[in-house]
């Protein structure tokens, strides 16, 4: 209910009484994969189309094979991406993004593009506080 009599709730004041602040929510384990490190790359990788697992590991420098394949897992079972096996030889497995997957990436990459724009003030802020 809104603490404003008469007007709807807003959707800050929905999410600040929402279960996402419940320790036992499970939208708290999809966030969790949406905004992982890893997570977060690869749905901005996919945004660009459908990658085979080894073109994404490429793509994403750092990141370990069982880490993507972990990561992959995650965001597959929550109906973020899409994984198609091939029945070929040697076999090959491309992933894409669902639709819904689709509006996370956009909003996950609205975040990292803030991030890399405001970087210098975000490194700057951390090295003053210290």
């Amino acid at each position: 209910m809104s603490e404003r009599p008469g007007k709807p709730e807003t959707l800050s004041e929905k999410m600040l009484r929402g279960d996402v602040m419940a320790a036992a929510c499970p939208s708290r384990e999809i966030l969790r994969h949406l905004t992982s490190r890893w997570g977060v790359l690869v749905l901005i990788s996919l945004l660009e189309g459908t990658r085979r697992f080894s073109d994404l590991r490429r793509r994403i420098s750092g990141v370990s094979e069982r880490m993507l394949a972990e990561t992959l897992q995650a965001l597959e079972s929550d109906g973020m991406v899409l994984r198609v096996a091939h029945k070929v030889v040697p076999p090959h497995v491309d992933y894409s993004l669902t639709p819904l997957g689709r509006e996370a990436a956009l909003k996950v990459r609205a975040l990292a593009d803030w991030i890399e724009i405001n970087l210098p003030r975000i490194v700057g802020a951390g090295s003053a506080a210290a």
